[in-house]
């Protein structure tokens, strides 16, 4: 998941952004709030982070102003503005969720993955690249051409769009596809990769830990 971290305590965020990184995350670091507006605004993000207090452009403004430009995609505030007025503003300007300094990282976790789910609901159609991907009909296509897959090869292509940039194991494809059968996991995905040509997206080994969904080059 592409995130961005806005956040002008230079030791902070480093420190996040490791965590962030082993957690599963990209992250993009902005220092300033006239760096996070306009990445905002220009880039695709999965979800941010906003600190409030940021120079140049307070995380309020940025905040409206995203909200105003049509951005909708999550932001959690990440702040030491503790009272009520603060939470109530940041909330009332766009923010879906508000935690404040000090805070525990496996918190901070958990809340950017609830953020997250309840921005994809479950039987939403995705857009990913050139596939699109419609769960409450479960199907899947690339451009206009309707991809033919089996039921394993559905509960995998969702499983590996569902943990996207995040390895998937061998074992979390047994545990989806209700089998303990795993020898046959790279037959489906040999087949997989084959469909997902022209896709702009394809399925990577990475050795010893399990598969990868990742963007190619050019779509």
């Amino acid at each position: 998941m592409n995130l961005l971290l806005a956040e002008d305590d230079a030791l902070l965020a480093d420190a996040l952004q490791q965590q962030l990184l082993n957690a599963g995350f990209k992250v993009e670091w902005a220092e300033n709030g006239a760096v996070a507006e306009y990445l905002l605004r220009k880039q695709d993000f999965d979800i941010a982070i906003l600190d409030l207090g940021l120079p140049m452009v307070d995380g309020l403004t940025v905040l409206k102003r995203v909200r105003e430009a049509g951005r909708t995609l999550p932001i959690l505030v990440l702040t030491a503005l503790d009272a009520l007025e603060h939470r109530v503003a940041g909330l009332q300007a766009g923010a879906d969720d508000y935690l404040t300094k000090p805070f525990d990282f496996p918190e901070l976790e958990a809340r950017l993955h609830a953020l997250l789910r309840r921005g994809r609901p479950a039987g939403a159609a995705q857009q990913l690249r050139g596939l699109t991907l419609d769960r409450a009909a479960r199907r899947a296509s690339v451009g206009a051409q309707a991809l033919e897959l089996s039921p394993r090869e559905w509960t995998l292509l969702d499983l590996l769009v569902g943990e996207r940039d995040r390895v998937v194991t061998k074992q979390q494809i047994a545990e989806a596809w209700g089998s303990d059968d795993g020898g046959s996991i790279e037959v489906y995905i040999h087949r997989l990769r084959k469909k997902l040509e022209g896709s702009g997206l394809a399925v990577r080994t990475v050795r010893g830990l399990g598969y990868l969904l990742e963007a190619t080059a050019s779509p």
